[in-house]
């Protein structure tokens, strides 16, 4: 694992040279290449090194968190264009991933929790620093006092398993009956995924975030809690079995409740953001029934959810270049002016809704039935999400598409061959592993 670890080390200089931002996207894509071939189907540890090492799970989240800083340097060409800091902006998303893959691939729970809480001071910097309005001050407070204050309850439960266990490896954790240690542990979890109640930071961030920020936030940032969740449930099974009702329960209803907020939103990216708390609600509620058709599910729902949220808000972003607001009142009747654009519009609206041939289909499948495993009651909920979760969707695609242009608008450019790859590096990886989904559940 060292080995990768270094590779992204030794381009840190690449940052600091001038004109090369393509050179730093094009070694992304050369670790993706090499990290792909170190695939392994074992669901234990391998490429052990140090603290570090690589199972299924780290496996997949650590393609992800590549994929994704490799389309936020593509979708970022604005940055360079106008030479807004470029060799900083550079260094700041090679940070945020190495800090990703450390926080994944760690087997140590306070190593985990340290490369966890780095992960933060990158994306913070993204948000201050290439935000578009004088809120984002607001918004990078929100995130920083939110996840800050959610996470010193688990340092502190981390050092009374060290106490206890004497260790911190994730495979030497026996199960723990203490609810005080379970709330400390999994209030960050929660912060960070987020749950209905503790979200308020996640769309306010994604509004005042610049288009790589979103990405970052939607693709990978959320499924730090879900990992989370993932790594720690094992130990909390006893205590988790009395208490989960309660987190499930916030999270069937807070989704229902969100979904019917995004249709009121008049904010594009406003209302991508809610539609991902609505999404990981749903994510939550799998894993707290602590079934594996409910792990199966929240995996594949990461994962889909952070190709086409991240997706969204590219296109969201290229709308917004161009008519330079991201009101609904405003952004109608693009159909007319970008035909083309408008396809990746449908392609990645209805993969939002869940729509064959979507990986979100298959991880909505997969949580239903966990969920409803888990009791017959929760049925309505889940109806109610699903319903409105296709209704937001075809809400945000009619509503952009279809309509009065805006007569102020008096000049335009069409899109580029950029945009377009963009969009694709978004949607094939989505709709593609559906085909081949069963690696997913071997």
């Amino acid at each position: 694992m060292m080995k990768f670890i270094f590779f992204l080390l030794l381009m840190i200089p690449l940052c600091f040279v001038s004109g090369f931002y393509w050179v730093i996207q094009f070694f992304f894509m050369l670790f993706f290449t090499m990290f792909f071939y170190c695939y392994s189907y074992s669901s234990y540890f391998c490429l052990v090194s140090y603290f570090f090492g690589c199972d299924y799970l780290t496996f997949f989240m650590i393609m992800l968190s590549v994929w994704i800083c490799m389309l936020m340097l593509m979708a970022s060409e604005k940055i360079y264009f106008y030479n807004n800091f470029t060799m900083f902006f550079s260094f700041i998303i090679l940070m945020l991933l190495l800090s990703l893959i450390l926080t994944f691939c760690s087997m140590n729970m306070f190593i985990f929790y340290l490369f966890f809480e780095m992960s933060l001071i990158p994306s913070l910097f993204l948000i201050l620093g290439w935000g578009y309005q004088p809120e984002r001050i607001q918004a990078g407070l929100y995130m920083f006092m939110y996840t800050l204050f959610g996470s010193f309850p688990m340092m502190i439960s981390l050092f009374y398993l060290y106490k206890y266990n004497m260790g911190l490896d994730f495979f030497y954790i026996f199960n723990i009956n203490s609810l005080y240690l379970y709330i400390c542990t999994i209030t960050v979890f929660l912060v960070k995924m987020p749950m209905y109640f503790v979200h308020l930071w996640l769309p306010k961030a994604h509004v005042e975030a610049p288009v790589s920020g979103s990405m970052i936030l939607a693709g990978v940032m959320l499924k730090l809690g879900g990992y989370g969740f993932i790594r720690f449930m094992k130990i909390f099974v006893e205590i988790g079995l009395k208490f989960n009702v309660v987190f499930m329960s916030i999270s069937l209803v807070g989704g229902f409740f969100i979904s019917l907020i995004c249709l009121r939103q008049m904010d594009i990216k406003s209302l991508i953001a809610y539609s991902s708390v609505a999404h990981m609600g749903l994510v939550l509620a799998g894993l707290m029934t602590l079934n594996l058709w409910g792990f199966y599910g929240a995996f594949f729902m990461m994962i889909a959810h952070g190709l086409c949220s991240s997706g969204l808000f590219c296109l969201a972003n290229i709308t917004y270049e161009r008519l330079m607001s991201r009101s609904l009142f405003l952004n109608k009747g693009l159909i007319n002016l970008m035909p083309s654009m408008s396809l990746w519009w449908f392609l990645l609206c209805s993969s939002n809704m869940g729509a064959p041939f979507s990986l979100n289909l298959i991880g909505e499948i997969m949580l239903i039935n966990s969920i409803i495993s888990w009791s017959w009651l929760t049925f309505i909920f889940l109806f109610l999400i699903s319903f409105f979760s296709a209704a937001y969707s075809l809400f945000l695609y009619s509503n952009s598409q279809h309509g009065i242009l805006y007569q102020g608008l008096y000049s335009f450019s069409l899109d580029s061959i950029r945009e377009y790859l963009l969009l694709f590096l978004h949607w094939v990886p989505l709709n593609l592993v559906f085909i081949c989904s069963d690696i997913f559940i071997c």
